[in-house]
């Protein structure tokens, strides 16, 4: 078997999440430190005992997803597994730092740093109400992309998550977004479900975004990967740091190409799944991409337990 680890985004958040692999892990307690070390605050008191509303802010969620899959991988480490068991890693949108994160190319300090800025630059691209999201559910690529041209009419409308064969995501301004939903349906889509998020990402208007994290980006060290990175905006796999860099901007306003990520990685012999970290979306989409690839979930000390049995 040919295995990737894969590495959630947004939307998995969960008050509580990780603490079970930091009372089991000395390892992954260390990461939850360091990251409140890093950020100068207690994220890990908000991870474990806040609220959901405020561990949502994107500014909060992202960091906490990076250290609840690091956690993970440093729980796996102990008990044996590093990074090199795999071929591939790969990260939905703030995912992909993760990965990186967990391949040796960023600190995890520098990552969740890197996460901050990344969370209130994105956050405050737009003022709060002026975009959203949709999801389009039954609608492949192409015809989400024609939906989302028609309803733009001079304003921001994009297929900015392409996550599966069943779901593509579609981000800009509001009343583009709005127009783009009932298109979908009047063109057969199942559902079109706005999205409860704060911005929306993935399109045009997150430039203002992309120009912070060009700045941000260049301050910090990055090395090669210990293994590939299949990245968003490529769905192909990248080695070189400098490459790397230019494509975490370049993510902030292109388009998540999750279903061609993880096209490219069956094609290169993939036959099983790790979802490193917070719940289970990946693998559901994975699923619905490519039914014969087996995926586990590994966000608890049962988890990784489960994941070295099926490994063996």
């Amino acid at each position: 078997m040919t295995l990737a680890f894969v590495f959630p985004g947004q939307g998995a958040q969960t008050i509580g999440m990780g603490k079970a692999l930091a009372d089991a892990y000395p390892a992954a307690k260390a990461v939850f430190d360091e990251v409140d070390e890093a950020l100068g605050e207690s994220l890990s008191s908000l991870i474990w005992d806040g609220d959901i509303e405020t561990l949502t802010l994107t500014q909060n969620a992202q960091p906490a997803l990076m250290a609840t899959s690091m956690a993970a991988m440093r729980a796996l480490e102990a008990e044996g597994v590093d990074v090199t068991r795999a071929a591939f890693v790969a990260g939905h949108s703030l995912g992909e730092y993760s990965a990186l994160a967990a391949a040796g190319a960023l600190s995890v300090a520098d990552t969740a740093r890197l996460l901050r800025t990344r969370g209130q630059a994105m956050q405050s691209a737009v003022p709060v109400g002026e975009g959203a999201m949709a999801a389009i559910l039954g609608l492949d690529l192409d015809a989400v992309r024609a939906v989302a041209e028609e309803a733009a009419q001079g304003e921001v409308c994009q297929a900015a998550n392409d996550n599966d064969p069943t779901q593509v995501v579609v981000s800009g301004s509001k009343a583009a977004v709005e127009r783009a939903a009932e298109i979908a349906k009047e063109k057969g889509a199942k559902r079109a479900v706005m999205l409860p998020v704060s911005a929306p990402f993935h399109c045009a208007l997150m430039q203002p975004a992309a120009d912070v994290m060009a700045e941000a980006l260049a301050g910090v060290e990055i090395k090669a990967p210990a293994v590939p990175l299949v990245a968003n905006v490529r769905a192909e796999a990248v080695t070189d740091p400098d490459l790397i860099r230019q494509l975490l901007v370049e993510q902030v306003t292109g388009s998540v190409r999750w279903r061609e990520s993880v096209q490219y990685m069956v094609a290169q012999g993939v036959t099983e799944a790790w979802e490193i970290g917070a719940g289970k979306a990946l693998s559901g989409m994975i699923r619905k991409i490519d039914r014969a690839v087996a995926c586990s979930a590994v966000g608890t000390p049962e988890d990784v337990q489960k994941a070295l049995q099926a490994g063996d």
